[in-house]
């Protein structure tokens, strides 16, 4: 059964939580292998003459999840399709990879988790909701959404399209990681990711974005990008078919 969270009331989309770990208190955290850790870094990749690789491990601010979180518990990479019919929601390629740490008294791939996305279609709507303000209704179908478990390296990757935007919010795709750690406590972490609004106003010049009406919300005048989101803008690059992003989680565990 598809568990549904929250209202779709779009004024109360997000109610921030959590704080992010300054760097000196990541550093503390990480005591004796600080100096081997390179904070924002990418994880595989050595340094000339380096004998270990250094995994990323900035602390990233939760977020609330919103109104629009159903616990489909549909495991897959790629997230377009409606399995129902076997519809691929249309929109320009994005590929995503999360990379996930846990810090504790090391860095350490967290291996095992469960990492959710969902996000809304090019044309601002969700599936598994109905929205009476925006005319949607799509209870029923869960396109944009699934669940990856991390591999030994941390990662869980997913194909999805660039999200769209609707009244209200800045461009996002919200994430959720489940764990359980080494001590048997459940951990929960969720956010979300945000784009560059110059590289969303060039994917939105095209079909199927183009709409009526003006984006009016940008990151600047979102105001829960305003908490923290300046720490969750994902780095996106070209690819020969549209877009693609990794972005490194460390979660305090401590």
């Amino acid at each position: 059964m598809i568990e549904q969270r929250g209202d779709t009331n779009m004024d109360h989309d997000d109610l921030p939580v959590g704080r992010i770990l300054s760097r000196r208190e990541a550093l503390t955290l990480l005591g004796a292998v600080g100096a081997t850790i390179l904070l924002g870094r990418s994880f595989g990749h050595e340094a000339p003459g380096a004998t270990t690789e250094a995994p990323s491990c900035v602390v990233r601010p939760q977020q609330f999840e919103g109104p629009f979180f159903t616990d489909a518990r549909l495991e897959r990479s790629d997230v377009r399709l409606e399995p129902t019919t076997g519809e691929r929601r249309e929109g320009t390629p994005f590929m995503l990879t999360l990379r996930v740490f846990q810090i504790a008294d090391r860095c350490t791939p967290l291996e095992g988790a469960t990492v959710d996305i969902w996000h809304c279609d090019a044309a601002g709507e969700y599936s598994a909701f109905e929205d009476t303000r925006q005319g949607f209704d799509h209870v029923g179908q869960i396109w944009l959404r699934g669940y990856q478990v991390t591999d030994e390296n941390g990662e869980a990757s997913f194909t999805t399209i660039y999200p769209g935007w609707y009244p209200g919010r800045a461009v996002h795709i919200h994430v959720k990681i489940r764990a359980t750690l080494t001590n048997g406590k459940s951990y929960e972490f969720t956010s979300q990711l945000y784009f560059l609004d110059e590289l969303s106003d060039v994917v939105f010049q095209k079909a199927p974005y183009l709409r009526d009406g003006e984006r009016g919300t940008r990151n600047a005048n979102d105001f829960i990008f305003a908490m923290g989101g300046e720490q969750l803008v994902l780095d996106v690059g070209g690819t020969a078919e549209g877009y693609a992003a990794t972005f490194d989680i460390g979660l305090d565990v401590s």
